[in-house]
């Protein structure tokens, strides 16, 4: 009997995901590749860079640079799934196919690239090297590095560990298991337009609005989910998951985000560490609360190892729930026929 090979990969399309898994945790975001080619999240910040040249102008008032914002999300979104959708059509049905369209998730992808990112910060403060820890820092984080000592630069980064792993790990994962190559891109294009014009300063309070807003939409299950998954890893590693999660619930709150907070208080129960609280940022202060204000404030290097460690472990727990998600889905799929 002959094997119908295109029906044969187009059942293999669910596990594309689980390939791009296994690619972005060996390979990541290789930084010679993105030298000589423009990355996606380039090619997706110059559209939104675009947007805002045309739309976000002065003589605008508040409200059409408002209602402009949320023209530029809903053509941000449209580009963004058509792209996916039209690449998913054309590699679809062949071995070949099937690895490039992994390999386009991954890049979209961002664990490798975050526990890359954190080390760099963690290796100069372990050997004392402050300066070196604030350059690194400054790569991660959108406060002012110079305001910082050495537990500022720590928090920071413990912090940035906590909010990426939720937004440039969970979210992703989740989008792409949902909808696939176009799911994942119109999320890093909403994600990217948030951290680029979705702040509450005079520039970008009205024209950003929308894209602030569909962010968190998009984010409301992953931050819950990655705070979920940080418990269970805190578990694995002989603490209380209950107790934790019924701190996280109570800090959560706190957080100026409806979802940052979720991951952050998560990692601070964990380690036990005080994190957000008041904070610089190049152009403005917050005066956020504490979450977990008992803990310690005094963070070094050491415990960006540890949050590296909890993140890991969750990021395992993560990678088991998608592949039961898709058992489970591939079950249903034929219960319906």
């Amino acid at each position: 009997m002959g094997v119908d090979v295109t029906l044969l990969f187009a059942s293999m399309t669910p596990w594309i995901l689980v390939l791009a898994i296994i690619l972005d945790a060996v390979f990541g975001d290789p930084d010679r590749i993105w030298k000589r080619i423009p990355h996606p999240v380039v090619i997706i910040g110059a559209v939104i860079s675009k947007f805002e040249s045309w739309w976000n102008r002065t003589e605008f008032s508040g409200f059409k640079r408002k209602a402009l914002g949320y023209l530029s999300c809903v053509l941000l979104v449209l580009l963004t799934a058509m792209a996916g959708l039209l690449i998913q059509k054309i590699l679809s049905g062949n071995p070949a196919g099937i690895i490039i369209e992994a390999i386009l998730i991954a890049i979209l992808i961002a664990f490798k690239s975050l526990t890359q990112h954190a080390a760099r910060v963690m290796e100069p403060l372990l050997l004392g090297d402050l300066p070196a820890a604030k350059k690194a820092v400054s790569m991660i984080v959108g406060r002012d590095p110079e305001m910082l000592d050495e537990s500022g630069v720590a928090r920071a980064t413990v912090e940035t560990i906590a909010e990426n792993y939720s937004d440039g790990v969970v979210a992703p994962i989740f989008w792409a298991l949902l909808f696939g190559l176009p799911g994942i891109l119109v999320y890093k294009a909403i994600n990217t337009a948030d951290s680029m014009i979705g702040h509450l300063n005079n520039r970008y309070r009205d024209f950003g609005e929308a894209s602030a807003r569909l962010d968190d939409v998009l984010n409301y299950i992953p931050a819950r989910l990655s705070a979920f998954q940080l418990c269970c890893a805190a578990g694995l590693l002989g603490h209380s998951t209950i107790s934790i999660w019924k701190m996280v619930r109570e800090d959560a709150l706190k957080h100026r985000s409806p979802n940052a907070g979720w991951p952050e208080a998560a990692m601070a129960a964990v380690l036990d560490l005080a994190l957000a609280g008041p904070r610089q940022y190049t152009d403005y202060r917050v005066n956020a609360l504490w979450m977990n204000e008992q803990g310690n404030q005094d963070a070094d290097g050491r415990d960006i190892n540890r949050a590296l460690t909890v993140m890991k472990l969750a990021a395992l727990i993560n990678w088991v729930m998608v592949v039961a998600c898709i058992f489970v889905m591939g079950n249903l799929s034929i219960w319906k026929d």
